[in-house]
């Protein structure tokens, strides 16, 4: 049996009412739900800085666990778009943790781009480089606003291979769609992202 079928097996139990299948449908899908937030933390260079890959995991997962108890999905790719959601908050209030005006992570960076004083020397500390200032933040909070605002059939596709790395055959399949169709899908909703933000895409 695929993982896929097992994780639907546990996605249609949670629907039945088995309370149980939330804890046991997060521990089946746990090796895709790490490769979803390593990806996803790679936008976030300086947030590396603080928090590794397993402490970004264990707070979106507790995230999605708490979202389950609320939202039912339905399918596989209900459940990882799901699970992209809370990843990308829980990046997305990190970064604003530290990086935002009052955030360690941007006090430590400024710090370093001054002299010690009496040395002339640069502070080991290096400067902050332009991946998570305040700008870049807003851009990215609002690239995944944007996406959550596509069309449902975009944004199924969208999240299948954006966010979750599949080929455009697996997506087809997932979706059962042909693989003419997802490229239209695609294309649409690139260009719609593409148009909100006036041609300005995060990195």
């Amino acid at each position: 049996m695929s993982q896929s079928a097992v994780i639907q097996g546990w996605i249609d139990r949670l629907r039945a009412g088995d309370e149980a299948a939330r804890r046991e449908l997060l521990n089946c899908a746990c090796d895709r739900l790490t490769r979803l937030t390593r990806k996803m933390l790679r936008a976030y260079p300086r947030v590396r800085r603080w928090e590794q890959t397993d402490d970004v995991f264990q707070n979106a997962i507790m995230r999605l666990y708490h979202a389950l108890a609320e939202v039912h999905p339905a399918t596989v790719a209900e459940f990882f778009r799901l699970a992209a959601l809370n990843v990308r908050r829980e990046l997305l209030d990190l970064a604003k943790h530290y990086y935002g005006p009052h955030g360690l992570g941007a006090r430590h960076a400024s710090a370093g781009d001054k002299p010690d004083a009496g040395s002339g020397q640069q502070s080991p500390c290096p400067p902050a480089d332009s991946a998570d200032d305040p700008a870049r933040l807003a851009l990215w909070t609002e690239f995944h606003t944007q996406i959550e605002m596509l069309p449902e059939e975009e944004l199924a596709v969208f999240d299948l291979l954006w966010y979750q790395g599949l080929s455009q055959a697996e997506a087809a399949a997932v979706l059962n769609i042909s693989e003419r169709t997802l490229k239209r899908r695609w294309r649409s909703a690139r260009l719609k992202i593409h148009a909100a933000l006036g041609g300005e895409l995060p990195a």
